[in-house]
């Protein structure tokens, strides 16, 4: 019989955590995460409007727009697997807030870039610091909140993930528009509206380092690493929020089977790389190195204006998105616009796209339990992965900008991919874990990022048909996983064991 919190006895972690309940902070908590997902992607993915911009004034070539737009990439190389071990041997809320403190203020510095080279040094160093703030937001939501509320909430947060770009050029809209430059001497540049809408994507990290200050450490972190009156002292702080009653009544906690203390960076990642663990985090690493709608997501606001320059323009009739792309390279611009300033209706389309997206999260959030988290990945990968490869085969503007939104959903996949680890990799593992296979994702999209550039401008069509049919083929990938819906609840402890 399992054992209860009203027994007087030490019960298992998740039978105490379930006992908190879902309440108040639950909720705030779930809300923190989501900011700090908006807070990694403005800074992250900020070149992606910062890039187009800031032309004019950097005088940046193709070639140097793509490494710009790359470089950041690289930053999960290096930061990725650091934030993640420090983040199992210092803690998530420790971590968190010094990768939002510091990200923040590498990002704000870059505003006052002198020359594209220091902007791409800049913001590669921010996005090095702000590299693990995915990872580590996520694992300390699921390590905080009842299981039965886990998996949904994980995706939920993902929705945000989805719109963080849109939110991010639907806030430069009122900003590009403006005319303003003003001259420091000092450094001899021209503060005007690109640096300041890049000092603007440093606002939610600062936001999120506040917020973080009032809340608490992942209860689980805190027993695993030996300190079960820690942990019972956060449970009980979560439960007095949530459900606003009397003190939880806790004895005492057990320790998850297999959970170790204070491990040393090679032991850390040598169960990663034996068995039970290693099929699993080879098909995890697979499955994000083919998710290959990154590298369309950092172009999309130039996919955005060039498509919208063109549907303006009445030139549209009878072409697919890449006989428009092509044709906006050869097309003279508005003589009446604003320079290097992104379309604002382009803006306005990467914020619809965002909320698409952001709907359709939500959707499979909700059907994600019924399905299965493994099932979902099939099917998502898919269809979005067979709409990608139609983009170029329907001769209609809107219906191949349809498919190509349509390819875009296949990002939710990462909302699913982090579910599935925490499902099955261990606490003292886990942020390495995941971080390692974004590591490895990083590599691979650093090289597509540069590979589509070139794509787009010379061999559209094969871009799209390359990195969609690897991204449909995931579903074969992801059936190598076990079916979650026939897994039975001691399984993962069973693969804990064995470590």
């Amino acid at each position: 019989m399992t054992p209860s919190i009203k027994d007087g006895k030490a019960v298992p972690f998740e039978i105490a955590l379930d006992q908190t309940g879902f309440g108040w902070y639950s909720g705030i908590l779930t809300a923190l995460a989501g900011m700090t997902i908006i807070s990694f992607m403005w800074i992250s993915t900020a070149t992606s409007i910062i890039i187009p911009s800031s032309v004019c004034e950097l005088n940046t070539t193709s070639a140097q727009q793509g490494l710009m737009a790359a470089a950041p990439v690289v930053r999960s190389v290096m930061g990725a697997a650091a934030w993640g071990y420090l983040a199992d041997r210092r803690g998530r809320r420790k971590m968190l807030m010094w990768s939002l403190f510091l990200g923040s203020t590498v990002n704000a510095l870059a505003s006052l870039s002198v020359n594209w080279i220091m902007l791409m040094i800049l913001q590669f160093l921010a996005t090095a610091m702000v590299a693990g703030q995915y990872v580590i937001s996520m694992t300390l939501l699921s390590e905080s909140v009842p299981m039965a509320k886990r998996n949904v909430l994980v995706l939920l947060v993902n929705s945000i993930f989805m719109l963080a770009q849109g939110l991010m050029a639907a806030s430069a809209i009122p900003i590009m528009r403006l005319p303003f430059s003003y001259h420091l001497p000092a450094l001899d540049i021209y503060w005007n509206s690109w640096r300041t809408v890049l000092l603007i994507y440093s606002v939610p990290s600062l936001i999120c380092l506040c917020w973080l200050y009032c809340m608490k450490e992942s209860p689980k972190f805190v027993l695993v690493n030996g300190d079960e009156l820690g942990a019972i002292k956060i449970l009980k702080v979560i439960h007095k929020i949530n459900k606003n009653k009397n003190e939880l009544e806790v004895a005492g906690l057990i320790r998850p089977d297999g959970e170790q203390t204070s491990l040393s960076a090679k032991e850390q990642m040598r169960p990663l790389f034996r068995r039970p663990l290693l099929k699993t985090v080879v098909i995890m690493t697979t499955l994000l190195i083919f998710q290959l709608n990154g590298p369309f997501i950092i172009w999309l606001p130039r996919i955005a204006d060039q498509f919208m320059t063109i549907l303006q323009s009445g030139e549209s009739d009878g072409l697919t998105l890449c006989k428009i792309i092509e044709l906006s390279l050869v097309t003279p611009s508005d003589p009446n616009a604003v320079p290097c300033a992104l379309n604002e209706t382009a803006l306005m389309l990467v914020l619809i796209v965002g909320v698409f997206q952001c709907a359709a999260n939500v959707i499979v959030s909700l059907l994600v339990d019924m399905v299965g988290r493994r099932n979902m990945v099939m099917i998502v990968t898919s269809i979005c992965g067979l709409a990608g490869i139609l983009v170029n085969l329907v001769p209609n503007a809107i219906a191949s900008a349809a498919l190509f939104v349509l390819n875009l959903v296949g990002q939710l996949t990462l909302g699913l991919y982090t579910a599935i680890s925490v499902a099955i990799i261990p606490t003292q593992l886990r942020a390495m874990a995941i971080a390692l296979s974004i590591t490895a994702d990083r590599i691979c999209t650093f090289a597509s990022v540069q590979i589509l550039n070139y794509l787009l401008e010379n061999y559209c069509e094969v871009g799209f048909y390359v990195y969609s049919a690897i991204f449909a083929s995931s579903a074969l990938v992801a059936y190598l996983l076990p079916d979650d819906r026939r897994r039975k609840p001691h399984a993962r402890n069973i693969i804990i064991s064995k470590l």
